[in-house]
This record gives structure tokens, sequence and C-alpha cells, in this order.
């Protein structure tokens, strides 16, 4: 029992405030595409690499942030006007 537990890779944990210190940082960034690597030394805090990809694929689910070939872009708005805007889809 113990070995199959052992033997079961499972993937990295983050805590709430390592994925705050990551959406944070994503957010305030003066560059409006940033590299994994740019990212990594803008953090204040050292971030295992797999755990920093999955606060990423999280973010990206949560439609936060988008992942594209030349790097990583904050999307999400909280602007209550675009959102009502959005929703209405008003057509030009």
């Amino acid at each position: 029992m113990a070995e199959a537990l052992s033997s079961d890779k499972t993937k990295p944990s983050p805590t709430l405030n390592t994925i705050l210190m990551v959406e944070d940082t994503l957010k305030n960034s003066p560059n409006s595409v940033v590299t994994v690597a740019e990212l990594k030394k803008m953090l204040p805090r050292q971030v295992n690499h797999n755990t920093l990809m999955v606060i990423l694929d999280y973010l990206e689910q949560s439609n936060k942030i988008a992942v594209g070939i030349k790097g990583i872009t904050w999307i999400h708005s909280r602007n209550e006007n675009l959102r009502k805007a959005v929703v209405q889809g008003l057509e030009l």
C-alpha cells in the first residue's frame, strides 16, 4: 500500500497565498505580455516551476489570463460597464 502511494505522482497543490501572489503580479505587470521566465523574475518569492504551471492553468481556465505564443497576458476585467455591454451584446 505504501509503495502504491509513493509511486503515484500527484500534481503540486499551490497555496492560496501563492495563487494570489501570481495573480497580483500578472495584474500589476507593466508589460502587456509576460513570458514565464519574466514572470518568475517578477515574483516577490520563488515559486516551483511545476506549481507555477498549475497556477497558470487554473488562471487560464478561470478566464483571468490568456496564454499565447508570445507569453501570458491578464484579461480579467472588473469594469461593470464593460460587463453590461458584453451581456447586452449591442451590435454595431
